[in-house]
């Protein structure tokens, strides 16, 4: 039977709502459509009020302020022409000038804002960034109620970038402290929930998810960033990066943008990191990190290839400073450290940041690769901090050489004299090997940085004292079908590092 054209719509939208109703109440059971994964049912809150309504109030504002040093400046008031529209707006500034008072920089108040969070209600405990108050002269702490609390640092630490604050908790018995939560358990594509001062604005929410891990924005030593797109702008520094459940996964402390606002790219310090920083700032208020004693640098293709190794993995050993853990011979320059203390050491950054998370005294074992060979040596480490001021000590080489001198690679190489050490201000602390006296642009040790007044101490991990002991070297790795040489060269200061130059 013949049906209608209205007739026919009807049934095509019965049909059409039909489909849809099933599309929409049973998924994963639409002919064609295959079983829908268990994952892509969890989809994001649907709303974050209770979320936020339940941390607001442990977010808190953190305001500073600092004179600057100086003398008085006086800025001369400005001459414009009759009728200048912008008469108006400077005779306002320069009357609301205190009489007689600083007109620059000089012995000028300054003030700047940023966030924090409350992390122990009862001992009155405010974690934040420590630039938000480097320098500070007061530090105030303003809750999402109103009230403002002057807060005593008690701990800092510059490598982290974070701060410990403590107020008084009885001034504020009402304040809310949040956990913090496991970051390392978080996942790229997790929910977050920003929460902090942007813009002096006060307690203010963004959502988005962690983009990535390990994000090394050369801010530090220990750079291993959570990056989030929530949005996180000047003021939210110091703020907290919340889960799903609450808890603190990450403390915002920077952003890339060109324009100073917020595009998508924000950085927060993991809490697998600041945890053991806040726990020692609390403790000490000071940080106490476990120190190896070594210069380090990275091991890229042509040092992998020259050390026989299968792969460029690890941290190689530039240097051994002077009264550190290892200064007894047990860990030598030329020594891969391929792990620490049951660690993989996948690449030079991971160390100093595994190490520096170890107890200061605690005997561990280091397996190194010296001559090819895996080696393990027991450690004792000791502390950076006390460490630090050695860091400008060097190891002594050995002999001084003879009167000779060759070309190399684009090097003129010549003995290391009196003469040759004033020349070129080689400290003592370089006692031997064989100086580089001049560098032929565009030669292949041009290409590597190698500079004159740089001093040849090793080559493939053979002490060399005179040019034709470096000639030796070379000719000994090509007889060996090896096509890189490895240099371990030193300073003017005595800093070492290891470059590798291609022989083949």
């Amino acid at each position: 039977m013949a049906l209608g054209s209205s007739t026919s719509r009807k049934i095509t939208a019965l049909a059409t709502a039909g489909l849809a109703a099933l599309l929409v109440a049973q998924p994963a059971q639409v002919p064609g459509l295959g079983a829908a994964p268990a994952h892509a049912q969890q989809a994001g809150p649907q709303s974050l009020a209770d979320l936020s309504e339940r941390l607001l109030d442990s977010v808190v504002n953190i305001s500073t302020s600092q004179t600057l040093s100086g003398g008085e400046r006086n800025v001369p008031r400005p001459r414009l022409p009759e009728g200048s529209p912008f008469q108006e707006f400077f005779d306002e500034f320069f009357d609301s000038l205190p009489e007689g008072g600083p007109r620059g920089p000089g012995g000028q108040r300054v003030q700047s804002l940023g966030s924090g969070f409350v992390i122990d209600a009862d001992e009155g405990i405010v974690v934040t960034n420590n630039h938000v108050i480097a320098d500070a002269d007061e530090v105030v702490v303003n809750f999402n109620d109103g009230n403002s609390i002057a807060a005593e640092v008690i701990g800092t630490d510059p490598k982290t970038d974070l701060a410990v604050l403590k107020i008084d908790p009885s001034e504020n018995p009402d304040m809310q402290e949040v956990p913090f939560g496991d970051s390392d358990a978080m996942r790229v594509g997790d929910w977050v929930l920003a929460i902090g001062n942007p813009f002096g604005l006060g307690g203010s929410v963004s959502v988005g998810i962690v983009s990535a891990f390990g994000r090394d924005i050369n801010s530090g030593p220990y750079d291993n960033f959570i990056q989030t797109d929530a949005a996180i702008n000047r003021g939210n520094s110091g703020g907290p990066l919340f889960n799903m459940d609450g808890e603190v996964i990450g403390i915002n402390t920077a952003i890339i943008s060109p324009s100073g606002g917020s595009i998508g790219i924000g950085f927060a310090i993991p809490t697998e990191l600041a945890i053991g920083v806040i726990d020692q700032l609390r403790e000490f208020g000071e940080t106490r990190r476990g120190w190896l004693g070594v210069r380090i640098q990275q091991v890229t293709d042509d040092i992998a290839e020259s050390l026989g190794m299968d792969e460029a993995m690890g941290a190689l050993v530039a240097g051994i400073i002077e009264g550190g853990p290892v200064d007894d011979g047990s860990i030598e320059p030329g020594d891969v450290i391929i792990e620490f203390d049951g660690q993989a050491v996948e690449s030079v950054r991971e160390l100093p940041r595994i190490v520096a998370d170890s107890p200061v005294g605690k005997e561990v074992d280091v397996i190194v690769l010296r001559d090819g060979e895996r080696q393990s040596i027991k450690v004792t480490l000791g502390r950076l901090e006390d460490g630090e001021d050695l860091a400008l000590a060097t190891e002594p080489g050995e002999d001084e050489g003879g009167e000779e001198t060759i070309a190399l690679f684009g090097m003129t190489l010549a003995e290391l004299n009196d003469a040759r050490r004033e020349e070129f201000s080689i400290s003592e602390d370089v006692s031997g090997g064989v100086v580089i006296t001049e560098v032929e642009a565009g030669s292949a040790a041009d290409d590597k940085g190698v500079m004159a007044g740089e001093v040849i101490v090793e080559i493939a991990q053979e002490q060399v004292s005179t040019p034709q002991d470096v000639q030796e070297a070379i000719d000994a790795l090509r007889d060996s079908d090896r096509r890189n040489a490895l240099l371990m060269l030193a300073g003017a200061d005595g800093a070492l590092r290891f470059v590798t130059i291609r022989i083949d």
